[in-house]
């Protein structure tokens, strides 16, 4: 056989379709790129992965979204567009199968995906409108003209090629063959632009969050009029393996709904108060907030979705105005003295909105607008330029992240993102304590062994702490010194072990006298209850 003629021999039907399947998958590639590139020009957030992922999110059940939490952590974002982007690629391989015997439909498939994009970026709560459907647009039609021109290069089936032709018999071949070499030079074209579309629209993606941060990395933040006392020696128990008392700001957790982090400047942000009680609308901006009184506190953070003995708390130290100072600026009052308003609703840039009681931001406690974090300027995963932190409450009805918006209404006006989807209106924090170590199926020799972790209950302070050795008495665990009421609080107890398989548990009394209660509870709808218990064999 002849080179020509291998070039041009027809393949078989499952060559054929797995051609149709590679075109497919082709110009969805191309499409993602495309879109991508597009949104360069538009915003990051109007991309069809994140806009479909965000709309997932927004969809999905609490109980899911729990799940997804526990099982992978702070990756649960990588997750979900890594699954988006494999249903897409199965969906392209299926339309470009189609487009072998009908092309038409298949390129009209690639089309369907894109509108379901763009209905996806318009119905976000941060939607700019129109503009947001573009990327999903142009990407659609780019990979439909692609899926349409790359099948058209494919021969035509072996059914319909066996149909008598009409008029003069042609030469052996013509006609009846097809152009490998020139799909080949077609697909790794189409390869080759689309990973240059895609690297393109990375970079420039990445670089609309430049001046924010070029502001970051140029702001001091003042010293804080009212520092936080420094931190008792005592604070920290020396016990390998539990958590320091101040967590880094590289391994404090990450829970929020932002698939694209995002990269406000600090000089052109603002925060609108406004709504009930309030004297009008007023607008405050960065340095506003910056030539007003700051205070620094270490403050703990606890995240709803923690699960009993879950990684998802940590402590920082904050730097940041009173949030009751700048509402009552504004003429508000809290319920408790006739204001109308019971809830502060607050927003961010991404259209997250947060609902937080009046009366507790207003009834003493630190409740803070934080624009520092540990020192530096909050980082741009924990809310830079600024975000809320009010100890006592769950990050889901307090830590507002990227805040851009403050309104007063009634809870019975207003429902908040969280509240929409089954959690609790309100969420205070419930005494909880963990076992940082030993960790589960350690095996330790026997001996003196040094059970420790944490406690919290933010707002109240930890008064007690007691271990149980498997079915045996409650024992008092030693308490690290208190930082303040705010604050997790240390523990150790040097437990005599002996060999065999143990179960160790812990429970907490915070300061009203209340000790947390043995039933166990899920996260849904105001946060986990329950004993940390964990097992060990001592060797």
């Amino acid at each position: 056989m002849s080179d020509e003629e291998r070039e041009t021999r027809k393949p078989g039907r499952t060559a054929r379709l797995g051609l149709g399947a590679l075109s497919g998958l082709l110009a969805g590639c191309a499409a993602l790129s495309v879109a991508e590139l597009a949104a360069a020009a538009v915003r990051p957030e109007a991309g069809p992965v994140i806009a479909v992922g965000g709309a997932a999110i927004d969809r999905t059940p609490a109980a899911v979204k729990d799940w997804a939490i526990r099982a992978f952590g702070t990756d649960d974002k990588l997750v979900l567009q890594s699954g988006i982007l494999a249903v897409l690629a199965l969906l392209a391989l299926a339309v470009g199968v189609l487009a072998t015997r009908y092309r038409r439909a298949g390129a009209a498939g690639i089309l369907l995906l894109g509108a379901a994009g763009a209905m996806a970026a318009t119905a976000r709560p941060d939607s700019t409108g129109f503009a947001d459907a573009l990327p999903s647009v142009v990407g659609a039609v780019t990979g439909a003209a692609l899926l349409y021109f790359l099948t058209g290069r494919l021969p035509t089936s072996r059914r319909a090629s066996a149909k008598p032709p009409e008029g003069p018999v042609r030469e052996q071949g013509q006609g009846q063959g097809w152009d490998r070499r020139g799909f080949v030079v077609a697909a790794a074209a189409t390869a080759v632009a689309s990973a240059g579309a895609g690297a393109l629209g990375r970079s420039l993606n990445g670089a609309n969050g430049r001046d924010a941060v070029a502001s970051r990395d140029s702001l001091d933040l003042p010293s804080a009029d009212s520092p936080a006392p420094a931190v008792s020696r005592g604070a920290q128990v020396r016990v390998a393996g539990v958590s320091p008392f101040r967590t880094p700001n590289k391994d404090f957790y990450r829970v929020d709904t932002a698939l694209v982090v995002p990269k406000v400047d600090a000089g052109t942000w603002r925060l609108r108060v406004h709504g009930a009680g309030t004297r009008g609308s007023r607008t405050f901006s960065y340095d506003d907030l910056l030539r007003r009184e700051l205070i620094e506190r270490d403050i703990t953070l606890t995240c709803v979705s923690n699960e009993v003995g879950g990684p998802y708390a940590g402590n920082a130290r904050w730097i940041g105005v009173r949030l009751a100072d700048l509402l009552a600026d504004c003429g508000v009052v809290p319920p408790s003295r006739g204001g109308p308003a019971d809830q502060l609703v607050a927003s961010s840039v991404d259209g997250m909105t947060i609902g937080t009681p009046v009366e507790d931001v207003m009834d003493g406690r630190d409740a803070l607008l934080a624009v520092g974090m540990n020192g530096e300027p909050l980082p741009f995963d924990h809310g830079f330029p600024v975000r809320m932190v009010v100890p006592g409450l769950y990050g889901y009805v307090s830590a507002c992240k990227w805040i851009d918006d403050l309104e007063l209404t009634t809870f019975d006006a207003y429902d908040a993102y969280w509240v929409e989807r089954d959690w609790a209106r309100e969420a205070p924090v419930k005494t909880q304590s963990r076992i940082d170590t030993p960790k589960p199926f350690a095996r330790p020799r026997a001996g003196t062994v040094m059970v420790a972790g944490v406690a919290w209950a933010q707002h109240r302070g930890i008064d007690k702490v007691e271990i149980r050795i498997d079915d045996g008495p409650w024992r008092d665990a030693t308490l690290a010194a208190e930082d303040s009421r705010d604050t997790w609080r240390q523990w150790s107890y040097a437990w005599q072990a002996r060999k065999g398989g143990h179960t160790l548990t812990v429970r907490a009394t915070d300061r009203t006298g209340e000790t947390q209660t043995e039933k166990r509870t899920r996260t849904v709808p105001d946060g986990a209850s329950g004993w940390h218990s964990v097992v060990v064999t001592v060797e």
